[in-house]
């Protein structure tokens, strides 16, 4: 049973209760007190006042993998902040598109009043940044100093908020989080990372001669960087929100085609879905066409896939990292 499902069965089962699905408030801080002090700073839409509301909600954690003390508000992946607000504090059928996050987290991050977050079961703790790019345990929580002006009388909450946005304390709150996120990434295993770069330095470049890197997805950061933006730019295209999101898309200037790059380390082939979906990405930018290939670490892992999955879609390449001198094309009958 998914997410979405329990916590579906949690709300129906305390509304038959005539219990309140979700409370007034957590901790003496109400929807809108939130709006209240948000709209100091600009930051006021319904969404991002859902987000934060979920966020300091104290309830057990989410991740089923977590310490057995954890609270929600400890860290929630994209899709449990969605879930809370779509189907908790709205009593929707769904939660909020994840690519939402845009719009409903990184306002509030760039600003550093949510920290990037990273559940290591190992180490049964949530570490600082999002270590593994597009794991399901990348997840956020509001910093410290910033439920603490939520927390506050509003006659305090205005002055400590007034020295909390000032241009240098928000330089200050980002470089220390983004020190953090360094110091832990030693303490994870980011082999997803790996092979997306492996895959354009090494596979791209025996195997895609004239193909140039415009685009990678490796971090749960900007979605797109400036760099990125100004390359694809000149490649003629432009990646929207509503777009597939390759690991790795390339340019060939010289037949102004385009070749995607999948690395799977967990899950994430090319399949007929995302191959039809790219192809249409192609087409709408008048590309001639448009490559695929998916990428393993190891031959056993690509059998462990494709033993029980066997969802690689026809006319698309396989590339291995330990075995990188071959590059296979699959084929029907």
């Amino acid at each position: 049973m998914g997410i979405e499902d329990k916590i579906r069965q949690l709300r129906d089962t305390k509304k038959r209760a005539g219990e309140d699905v979700v409370p007034y408030q957590f901790n003496g801080v109400s929807k809108d007190k939130i709006r209240n002090i948000l709209s100091k700073i600009d930051r006021s839409n319904d969404n991002i006042v859902d987000a934060v509301f979920a966020l300091i909600d104290p309830q057990k954690s989410w991740y089923s993998n977590a310490p057995e003390d954890a609270a929600f508000k400890d860290g929630a992946s994209t899709a449990h902040i969605g879930t809370h607000i779509g189907i908790l504090q709205r009593d929707g059928i769904m939660k909020l598109d994840r690519e939402g996050r845009d719009y409903w987290l990184k306002p509030l991050w760039e600003l550093g009043a949510i920290e990037k977050v990273y559940l290591e079961p190992k180490l049964e703790r949530f570490l600082y940044g999002h270590l593994k790019a597009k794991s399901p345990n990348c997840a956020y929580r509001l910093a410290a100093e910033f439920i603490h002006i939520l927390e506050s009388d509003e006659s305090q909450s205005e002055l400590k908020l007034e020295d909390w946005i000032s241009k240098d304390r928000i330089r200050e709150r980002l470089k220390l989080q983004a020190e953090m996120a360094k110091k832990d990434l030693a303490l994870v295993d980011n082999a997803h990372s790996d092979l997306i770069k492996s895959s354009c330095e090494v596979y791209a470049k025996h195997f895609l001669k004239g193909y140039e890197v415009v685009y990678i997805d490796d971090s749960d950061g900007d979605r797109i960087t400036e760099t990125q933006r100004d390359l694809m730019k000149n490649a003629g295209i432009e990646i929207t929100i509503s777009d597939a999101m390759p690991d790795a898309l390339l340019w060939n200037k010289t037949d102004n085609s385009l070749w995607v790059i999948e690395a799977v380390t967990s899950d994430g082939e090319v399949d007929i879905h995302k191959q039809n979906s790219l192809k249409e990405f192609a087409k709408r930018f008048g590309k001639t066409g448009v490559g695929f290939t998916t990428t393993y670490q190891t031959w056993k892992k690509c059998a462990e896939r494709q033993h029980l999955l066997k969802n690689l879609a026809d006319d698309t390449h396989v590339w291995i990292e330990e075995d990188p001198s071959r590059s296979m094309i699959i084929k029907a009958i």
